[in-house]
């Protein structure tokens, strides 16, 4: 038997989602639910759940109850079932608490309304690791933009690709790109441009890497670094030391430069990197004579690293 209950504030999303969604709907009444009847979707935003913080979070339910409401929404092939759309932490701590009722909002939701409106939840969430909120964005863009996950982030390369002048604009200024900057605007957490550049290369580290991240064990600045260590042996015990020491910045930069292999100085690659530093040391663009001089040499290094790429497709 549902019984309505009224609560002093009803649930609310913690941002304007109607850049997002529309208009939102009118909620109804807050009612009190059996847990039971509350299913987890199948796609859930959320991977990792503190087990410290939900402890805590258990014994607060136990003392002061549910402070928020759940917010759910009807199965609409099944009679008084519901399906979760935000507050999985809330739910999780309730079913360890061994509550029979919890506090809901139901509210009228497709499935693609109810995965925009828990990723929004979860990506204002103070506590959500990197790669948790990076992945979030993700699918919150693959279903504006209606494509795929995998190919939302060679569209953003594409935007910043764009923006730099490297290529001609397409996406910058048409609905997908004015699609792309509503999100962020929306979410107010970080920029796309920021986005792109230092939260997109998360998702290529190494497994370890990401799974360290995910559990919240690591800041991404540290698993950046450690990622440089190719060799899987000594990255592997170089982050469980950073993890169990608590190493600084400076400390596992100092590791990851004893682990990585020295060059010869008289190797291509050494020679290259040398001239390249000096170059950007030097600053040479500061004298025209000079710089006129370096674009000369560089127009022809990239017309002979060219014929070079063209040589090897035709003969491959």
């Amino acid at each position: 038997m549902v019984r309505p209950r009224k609560t002093e504030q009803p649930y609310k999303a913690k941002a304007d989602i109607s850049v997002l969604m529309g208009d939102e709907q009118p909620s109804t009444d807050p009612l009190l639910l059996p847990i039971d009847s509350i299913s987890l979707p199948k796609k859930q935003p959320r991977r990792y759940f503190d087990p410290v913080k939900h402890k805590q979070l258990v014994q607060s339910i136990k003392t002061h109850g549910i402070l928020e409401n759940l917010l759910v929404r009807p199965l609409p092939d099944l009679e008084n079932q519901y399906e979760l759309v935000a507050g999985e932490r809330r739910y999780r701590a309730a079913i360890a608490a061994k509550l029979k009722e919890v506090p809901v909002t139901i509210r009228e939701l497709t499935p693609d309304q109810a995965l925009q409106l828990a990723l929004v939840e979860n990506l204002l969430r103070e506590d959500l690791n990197p790669v948790e909120e990076t992945e979030g964005i993700l699918q919150l863009l693959s279903i504006q933009l209606n494509m795929p996950v995998g190919e939302v982030p060679n569209l953003l390369y594409r935007m910043q690709h764009e923006a730099k002048g490297k290529v001609a604009q397409n996406v910058l200024g048409n609905e997908q790109g004015q699609a792309i900057m509503a999100v962020f605007e929306e979410l107010g957490k970080l920029s796309w441009e920021s986005f792109v550049s230092s939260r997109l290369p998360l998702l290529k580290l190494p497994a370890d890497i990401l799974s360290a991240l995910r559990s919240g064990k690591i800041a991404y600045t540290k698993a950046q670094l450690i990622a440089r260590v190719k060799d899987k042996e000594q990255r592997q015990l170089l982050l469980k030391e950073a993890i169990a020491a608590d190493l600084s910045l400076s400390e596992i930069r100092e590791r990851v430069k004893i682990l990585q292999p020295s060059l010869d100085p008289e190797s291509p690659q050494a020679v290259i990197k040398t001239i390249t530093r000096q170059i950007t040391q030097s600053k040479i663009w500061e004298n025209p004579k000079k710089w006129k001089q370096v674009q000369t040499l560089l127009k022809r290094l990239e017309a002979l690293v060219t014929d070079e790429k063209d040589f090897d497709q035709t003969n491959s």
